[in-house]
Parts: structure tokens; C-alpha cells; sequence
């Protein structure tokens, strides 16, 4: 009897310690839809917008991948909440001239755009 009840207290304790990685490796994983002044599908492609903006994106801390909707005027961004946030990586849009939700474009980065990526 002693023997059953210690296996399922084994099995029980096993159990939670599982359950409580699986929650930890959901938390640290994060999207966030960023509302955005990107506009043109050009702003993706190009040598000077498109080629920084994505190696800037991909730069920051923790950002793992993103996907820009130029008509939805969003920025999906993929990150590792225990590498970065997300006030991190508005900051970071705004410093390429693009506005990031409630972060508005930093006025340098945004004279730097081409004429096409302004709105």
C-alpha cells in the first residue's frame, strides 16, 4: 500500500514539474502586432529602407523573426520575452523612422527615408 501511494505521489510530482515547463516555454515565446506607417510594399524591398530595416529588426535582442502588412499597416514581430519587450522594440522601430504603435517615428530617422517610405 505504502508502494502505491508513493508511485502516485512520484507520479503526481512529475506531472506538475512537466506541466510547469511547458507554461515557462509558453511565456517566453511572444507575437505582438505592431501598428505601423510602412505603406508601400516597396519599403520591404529596398536597398536603403527594406535591407535596414530588416537587418535592424533582426539585430534586436530576442526578435526572432517578423512579417510587415503593408495594407494592414502592421509589423508582426515573433520575440523571446526574456531576451527583450516589446517597449524595446517599438523604441527600436521608431529609431528607423517608423512609427511603432504609440512611439512615434524618431524626426532623423524618418528625414533618412526615402521619399517613397514617408507618409
Amino acid at each position: 500500500m505504502k508502494n502505491s501511494i508513493l508511485k502516485s505521489m512520484m507520479f503526481l510530482v512529475a506531472i506538475f514539474f512537466i506541466s510547469n515547463v511547458a507554461v515557462a516555454q509558453q511565456k517566453t515565446n511572444q507575437k505582438a502586432v505592431i501598428k505601423t506607417n510602412i505603406t508601400c510594399d516597396h519599403c520591404k524591398e529596398c536597398e536603403t529602407c527594406g535591407l535596414k530595416f530588416k537587418d535592424h529588426m533582426l539585430k534586436i535582442t530576442g526578435v526572432k523573426m517578423y512579417e510587415l502588412d503593408e495594407k494592414k499597416m502592421t509589423i508582426t514581430v515573433y520575440y523571446n520575452a526574456k531576451k527583450t519587450d516589446l517597449t524595446t522594440i517599438k523604441k527600436a522601430i521608431s529609431k528607423l523612422g517608423y512609427d511603432a504603435d504609440d512611439v512615434k517615428a524618431d524626426p532623423k530617422a524618418y528625414d533618412n527615408l526615402d521619399g517613397c517610405c514617408k507618409v
